[in-house]
């Protein structure tokens, strides 16, 4: 299915970049939701699928509302309302969802799988209000398990191809700039023409502007969100994903150490991935104790965070320490 969306001057003056925890959220989600992960995300996806599972987030009400394809619900991908909103402004933007809101996206769904609707679903379409801040809790989780250990290097990632394209704006024209967003995305005739949508977007149905969202986990795809009277969203795959998960080589941690010591040096390099202080210990050769309290120094110093994940504490390099071991490089 191919979409027209028309652009008039105004249209052009309101379009705007911005970055999205939720959409983080519900494209991780979907690329989890797949028989196989989408190959630059595997890594990732292998990591997180247990603490999903231990959690029972593989069976509760994420996974009853985002398929491995087809609709998503479009209250789930509020309107950012600043450049970079925190993941709370948009739990709380999603909890207060107009009930019709939510019973459309929820009629859609059940059209799309003829009428099978599970229980929490049914639900949601009777009482939107009761039923949102359990959706909301358990997206907290969910972030917890999924995307907080890793935000710092996405949100990275996220700003870099926001930079990009902004320049690209500033030397080239918005027009340069979005007929370069992805393959399936052309701009002429003063239209931005889609191709290979799973359901149309015209302007006539939405409101004025664009919100141009990258995401890490949209990749291969371009997501559209379109509901009346608000700017159309469209979440494009982010330059840099396939570095995103790259591991550091050995010369790159060699100023580094010099800085810091070998060991911590070390702890942060074995932060590719997050980990908890058992992991980083078996990863490093040090005692847990020794891991330990390196750690506490370099959460001092903002190089690292900590995330809780079920009974574990993970701990992930910020952007900071990712800024230190890339100038490594």
């Amino acid at each position: 299915m191919k979409a027209r969306l028309a652009f008039s001057v105004n249209d052009l003056a309101e379009t705007r970049f911005a970055v999205s925890p939720m959409w983080e959220v519900v494209t991780s989600f979907r690329a989890l939701a797949a028989t196989v992960a989408p190959r630059p995300l595997r890594g990732w996806a292998d990591q997180v699928r247990p603490r999903l599972a231990a959690a029972g987030l593989d069976r509760g009400w994420l996974a009853d509302m985002i398929p491995p394809s087809g609709h998503l619900p479009d209250f789930l991908n509020p309107t950012p309302t600043a450049p970079s909103p925190g993941l709370s402004d948009e739990l709380a933007a999603i909890e207060a969802t107009d009930p019709e809101q939510v019973r459309r996206d929820v009629d859609h769904l059940a059209a799309e799988r003829e009428g099978a609707l599970p229980s929490r679903l049914r639900s949601l379409h009777r009482t939107p209000r009761s039923c949102l801040p359990r959706i909301v809790a358990e997206i907290e989780v969910y972030w917890g398990l999924a995307i907080a250990p890793y935000w710092a290097r996405i949100r990275s990632v996220l700003e870099a191809d926001i930079f990009h394209r902004g320049r690209q704006v500033a030397e080239q024209g918005t027009a340069q700039a979005l007929d370069e967003l992805h393959h399936t995305v052309r701009w002429a005739g003063g239209s931005l023409h889609l191709t290979e949508r799973h359901c149309a977007i015209t302007r006539i149905e939405t409101g004025a502007g664009l919100l141009l969202v990258p995401s890490v986990f949209a990749w291969p795809r371009v997501l559209t969100r379109s509901v009346e009277s608000e700017p159309p969203q469209l979440a494009y795959p982010a330059r840099g994903i396939g570095l995103l998960w790259e591991r550091r080589t050995r010369t790159q941690l060699e100023a580094l150490t010099a800085v810091i010591g070998r060991s911590r040096a070390s702890i942060l390099a074995g932060l590719d991935t997050p980990a908890s202080t058992t992991e980083l210990a078996q990863r490093s050769g040090l005692s847990a104790a020794a891991v330990s309290q390196h750690l506490t120094a370099l959460r001092a110093a903002g190089l690292t965070s900590t995330h809780r994940a079920g009974r574990s504490v993970l701990y992930a390099r910020t952007a900071l320490a990712d800024a230190l071991l890339t100038a490594q490089a």
